[in-house]
């Protein structure tokens, strides 16, 4: 029985982004590094090998919609759904309807499929055809045709008001906007609410705004920042096991994996997020002011200088770590001398993809 629960939902989106990000990456690498070399007139600089390294990253992103559109269809409704989603979120490019439109559109595909699998009934000479003919085929027509005359529409005026607003948005707005999304990435370390703020930070990345891609890398990184200066600052409020955690949240937040910090907030919960989410919210907020922008979605410190303005860029990481730490130093307590020979916490479980990277926190 076909079912919508969200702990099935949210498995179908991961697995689109599981796809989606080395394309990202790729690309995204691919223009800013075009960018960074070429400037911002690149795309002007036809024939040249910048150019060429340029012009391969826009065509690369060009396939990010269609592909985790595919994606998502394929966890949903396994093979016969690739060849649909493709096209399905080929016409979400098209249409304009974005990242948003490639993932309903994933939705509609993946469950068309499920549908006529159930309801659909040929004869045993042709049940061979129904994954590689008849399912891709009559999924395209039904979901292809309700994409242009029924949703495709809503979707992309919804999407056209969403980039007018914020590339509009000027001054405390846009300081507003980076300290929501940034606020979002510091609470708690890879987490559900994370993952909101990134997936719209990515998404946005995929229509051209990167404003938000920026804040999101950024903010990602200060939590480790922040702990290890409180840490340096006070070594006399953190326990042994503490310190043992911080020795690895630090080396893993230059990765911008920042669930090295998951042990220390779970001891202190108040402290610790509550000091990440005022430096976030403020390195966030400058962030898009400055109007910092980064192509790339992962890849920590490493991709700072891919960014239109790196040395800003590094200037944000580095102020949201120090306000962090400053006030995590004056707000934690003294831990006793018992407390100091705990050894009772652990390293946090997050997961680490085969690439070093936590797609669950991209």
């Amino acid at each position: 029985m076909m079912g919508f629960k969200l702990s099935e939902i949210k498995k179908h989106i991961m697995t689109g982004i599981s796809f989606m990000i080395p394309i990202v990456v790729g690309a995204g690498l691919c223009m800013a590094l075009g960018t960074a070399i070429g400037g911002t007139k690149v795309s002007e600089a036809e024939g040249t090998l910048i150019w060429f390294i340029w012009k391969t990253g826009k065509i690369g992103m060009s396939f990010v919609v269609p592909v985790i559109t595919a994606a998502i269809a394929y966890s949903i409704a396994d093979k016969p759904a690739i060849a649909p989603g493709l096209i399905l979120g080929a016409i979400a490019t098209e249409i304009y309807t974005g990242f948003i439109g490639g993932i309903i559109a994933a939705f509609l595909v993946g469950y068309t499929v499920l549908f006529l699998k159930r309801h659909l009934k040929v004869p045993k000479t042709m049940q061979g055809l129904m994954p590689v003919l008849i399912l891709p085929f009559l999924t395209a027509l039904i979901s292809g045709s309700l994409m242009y005359a029924v949703i495709g529409k809503p979707v992309a005026s919804v999407m056209s008001l969403l980039q007018n607003w914020l590339l509009g948005l000027q001054g405390g707005s846009k300081f507003i906007m980076g300290a929501i999304v940034g606020g979002m990435c510091g609470v708690d370390f890879g987490g559900p609410i994370g993952k909101t703020a990134s997936l719209f930070a990515n998404g946005l990345l995929v229509d051209g705004i990167y404003g938000p891609e920026a804040v999101k890398l950024v903010t990602c990184m200060i939590p480790p920042i922040g702990v290890t200066l409180s840490w340096v600052l006070t070594k006399n409020k953190y326990t042994k096991a503490e310190k043992e955690a911080i020795k690895a949240a630090f080396p893993m937040g230059i990765c911008m994996i920042t669930e090295g910090v998951i042990p220390l907030a779970m001891n202190d919960p108040l402290r610790v997020i509550g000091s990440s989410v005022i430096a976030t919210s403020i390195a966030g907020g400058l962030t898009m002011m400055l109007g910092i922008e980064n192509y790339v979605t992962a890849g920590g410190w490493f991709i700072i200088p891919l960014s239109n303005k790196p040395l800003l860029m590094a200037g944000m990481v580095l102020l949201g770590g120090i306000i962090m730490g400053v006030i995590l130093s004056v707000w934690k307590k003294t831990v006793t001398e018992d407390e100091s020979m705990d050894f009772g916490l652990e390293l946090g479980n997050g997961e680490v993809s085969s690439d070093g990277i936590n797609f669950e926190n991209i």
